[in-house]
């Protein structure tokens, strides 16, 4: 195999950086988005034949049986009434291509009342109606708000306060690879089902229906369909670790062993926000980007075998105002096109790149207004510059 077609073989990603889409060949998301396949430093592991009892590294250990009665109550039936309009570019599991119902899944958070499911679920919503648990009445409810860029939706239903059953949050910081999970929901309008499996793998990124990137999600092969969406991933002590959202359907329209949800150390700082503000902020770079690779590097005479290759810079924006430059030659090797000739990105801060998904983290981790230091080259040369980040867009379109 040529060095050229070693690396076509391989994904790269192309970002929009500050919630950055990620595009990866060989994997979809739930909806036709992409999904970041390189695999890095992950870790996947396969799933046993059968997992009756899911123990956790605490010690604590229930079956599925017991989570499910545990905090099955606590999940709701979420029946979002759509209005009729053209599909959207991107279309969540569960929506209607056009007007309909949109079903899918949350969980109880509190006992005033609050839920937590993705924001594809409800966004656009003209009504919402919830059942809670195993019981069949139907309850209104309303958005409390909502960020698209991490797929997470805040409502408020007016229910009963004995139909309130609040699940436990749990640390998805201290999630490792092989732990069982459990996932509750209502896939293909089939309420309350339950599915079990392990954490396949961690740090993955997934594209969000607005376009930038969510970082730090979970892969799991418990079976998630659509209609799980909004849905809780648990652990084996019974509290939540993720938000199902995603799946990789093989192109297909069901599971096939890969699912993501959003962790919820993401979704609790989220949730905070849309209480506090109604609204959340990111910070935002405007570029799409390219990891280096050394097949990359060798393809294309690139000076460095680790870094960003810089494709685009968004006129106007915080990249564009500190002086980054994207590429000016469109280049195809096989049927792969990008741009040679833009800056590379090597350090942030006076530390190594070693590719884009370095960028989207520090760029997820900052809040509108911080500086980034980018050191990169240009033309031979090394130079240093300084980017103020802004506030995102509501969408990279």
């Amino acid at each position: 195999m040529s060095r050229t077609r070693r690396f076509l073989s391989t994904p790269f990603g192309s970002a929009l950086a500050g919630g950055v889409v990620v595009a990866a060949f060989g994997w979809v998301a739930i909806a036709a988005g992409w999904v970041e396949a390189d695999g890095g430093s992950t870790t996947t592991v396969a799933a046993p034949a059968a997992a009756p009892v899911l123990a956790s590294d605490s010690g604590d250990a229930n079956t599925v049986n017991q989570l499910y009665r545990r905090d099955g109550q606590g999940v709701a039936f979420i029946e979002a009434e759509q209005p009729t309009s053209e599909p959207p570019p991107f279309e969540p599991f569960g929506a209607p291509q056009e007007g309909g119902t949109a079903t899918g899944s949350g969980f109880v958070i509190d006992t005033d009342g609050h839920l937590i499911t993705n924001n594809h679920v409800v966004e656009g919503a003209t009504s919402i109606r919830v059942k809670l648990g195993s019981s069949e009445a139907t309850h209104p409810a309303e958005v409390v708000g909502a960020d698209p860029a991490t797929d997470v939706a805040l409502l408020k239903v007016d229910a009963p306060a004995a139909q309130l059953h609040p699940l436990a949050l749990g640390d998805s910081s201290r999630v490792r690879v092989g732990d069982p999970v459990v996932a509750i929901g209502n896939p293909f309008g089939l309420d309350r089902t339950v599915t079990s499996g392990i954490v396949s793998a961690l740090q993955r990124q997934i594209q969000a229906p607005n376009g930038f990137s969510i970082s730090h999600v979970i892969q799991t092969d418990a079976a998630i369909n659509p209609g799980n969406s909004g849905g809780p991933l648990i652990d084996a002590a019974g509290n939540v670790i993720g938000i199902n959202s995603q799946i990789q359907t093989g192109g297909g329209n069901g599971n096939v062993g890969i699912g993501f949800a959003i962790p919820i150390d993401t979704a609790r700082e989220v949730v905070t926000q849309l209480k506090e503000n109604g609204k959340v902020e990111h910070a935002y770079l405007g570029i799409s980007g390219t990891s280096i690779s050394a097949d990359l590097a060798r393809a294309v005479n690139l000076p460095v075998k680790k870094g960003v290759l810089v494709q685009e810079v968004i006129a106007g924006g915080p990249a564009d105002k500190a002086g980054i430059e994207g590429g000016t030659t469109s280049a195809t090797i096989e049927g792969a096109e990008f741009r040679l000739g833009g800056d590379i990105l090597i350090e942030v801060a006076g530390k190594p790149i070693a590719s884009m998904n370095d960028v989207i983290d520090l760029v997820n981790a900052a809040k509108p207004g911080d500086t980034l230091d980018f050191t990169l080259l240009r033309g031979g040369s090394r130079k240093t510059v300084t980017v103020t980040l802004g506030d995102r867009p509501s969408s990279v379109r």
